[in-house]
């Protein structure tokens, strides 16, 4: 069995380390990105849930789910005869990219209740 000369394979650590960086770099923004889409995408969904709770009551639907909503999200009502339905949608960036943003939607419809009229 041949042994291996010292210091043959000096600065390796430094050449992975250099290769693998942007990688782990990508990897962990990725995950950021997740982490922030997932939350925004609970906002919305609970936006859209006060909105259709609000809408239901004869209130205010679209000022119910913007103060739940996330910054920059756009909030869409439709009522009907015996429903109302709300849609939040919200645009959430890539951390440290210039990609374009990712679009997370949040939903809910609610039945109207007695005597309330559109």
């Amino acid at each position: 069995m041949r042994r291996r000369q010292p210091g043959r394979d000096r600065g390796s650590f430094t050449a992975e380390l250099a290769a693998g960086l942007p990688a782990l770099i990508m990897l962990l923004l990725a995950g950021l990105t997740a982490v922030v889409a997932v939350t925004a995408k609970g906002q919305c969904v609970d936006a859209a849930r006060e909105g259709a709770m609000a809408g239901a009551r004869g209130e205010g639907a679209t000022a119910a789910a913007g103060r739940v909503a996330p910054p920059g999200a756009s909030i869409d009502v439709a009522t009907g005869d015996d429903t109302v339905a709300v849609v939040v949608r919200a645009p959430v960036r890539m951390l440290g990219a210039r990609l374009p943003a990712i679009t997370v939607k949040g939903q809910a419809v609610a039945a109207r209740e007695p005597g309330v009229t559109q």
